[in-house]
């Protein structure tokens, strides 16, 4: 299957902070891939160089097959991008904003516009101004769809809405992607997404740490909570990869992919360990233990570097 978006080893600086390191990525079509990492882990870096607002330091983008540094105007009219705070024209009403827009793309952009505003329940008449920020989203993401785009780009569209709208907002994706179209989707909002996303990519302050089918992630990690006798006794080793190991005092919990769930029952009844608990758990419960992971490794190396000051 042709990828809609490619990132080859990629990386973006921004004075001392590495926005971006290495990233190589690919998504395919008809996919909702949602990009997930804390704040200021680069989602909207990479989404500013999908659509050529900025250039990279090194590597080199394709977004629907054309190179994001030579063809950053045509894939912009070719994408629908909804900004975390779209802006927009308040002094419009909803039905002139659409009429304005329309002036940019092909004919049969108002007729589509006017379709999804109705979808959305939106009344043509009302001052852009005069609506709540759930009910202005969903003006941008119509404005954002009615040249019904190949790939449709959200940078945390939902910050701020409440549950209803939310929801709403996410699971209209879905049928976006029903038609064969992409959605790359970047938010915070973990438990929201996981209900509509079909590929997760996982940003840890710029490096890419995970990117894969959400089912096959799901199904093949599982969560190990063990509880140590004595504080200063040794875990136990863990088949399977682990993505991710946190301990507070005697409580270990490991993130694992590929577990042999025999092997270390056996080897905790070997070393007189308590049996593990052992669950499927949710990508927040995945992400959160990544970024555990991620800040204590980081501090552990910022503690190396001032031990070994003169």
């Amino acid at each position: 299957m042709q990828s809609v978006i490619q990132f080859h080893d990629v990386s973006k600086q921004f004075g001392n902070v590495q926005a971006l390191d290495r990233v190589s990525l690919s998504i395919p079509a008809g996919v909702v891939c949602a990009v997930l990492g804390a704040n200021g882990a680069g989602k909207s870096t990479a989404i500013r160089l999908l659509l050529g607002l900025e250039e990279p330091d090194s590597g080199t983008m394709e977004v629907l097959g054309m190179n994001t540094s030579t063809h950053a105007l045509e894939i912009r009219q070719r994408v629908g991008y909804v900004a975390d705070q779209p802006p927009l024209y308040d002094w419009m009403t909803v039905d002139e904003i659409g009429w304005f827009a329309a002036g940019f793309y092909p004919t049969g952009y108002q007729g589509e516009y006017d379709r999804l505003v109705r979808r959305f329940d939106l009344k043509g008449h009302q001052k852009i101004k005069g609506l709540s920020k759930g009910m202005k989203a969903k003006v941008a993401l119509s404005l954002a769809m009615a040249h019904c785009p190949e790939l449709l780009i959200l940078d945390e569209p939902t910050s701020g809405l409440d549950p209803l709208i939310r929801r709403e907002f996410l699971e209209s994706m879905i049928d976006v992607s029903a038609e064969g179209r992409t959605v790359l989707l970047a938010s915070h909002q973990v438990s929201e997404v996981e209900r509509v996303a079909d590929m997760v990519a996982i940003l840890l302050n710029g490096r890419l740490v995970c990117v894969e089918r959400l089912e096959e992630l799901k199904r093949t990690t599982q969560e190990v909570l063990l509880s140590l006798p004595d504080p200063s006794a040794q875990p136990p080793e863990i088949s399977g990869r682990v993505l991710a190991h946190v301990a507070f005092a005697h409580e270990h919990i490991w993130m694992v992919r590929d577990l042999d769930e025999t092997v270390l029952r056996k080897t905790c009844h070997e070393a007189n360990l308590p049996t593990p608990q052992i669950r499927t758990p949710s990508l927040e419960d995945i992400l959160l233990a990544m970024l555990r992971e991620y800040r204590r490794d980081s501090f552990e190396r910022v503690s190396e570097n001032v031990a070994a000051l003169p």
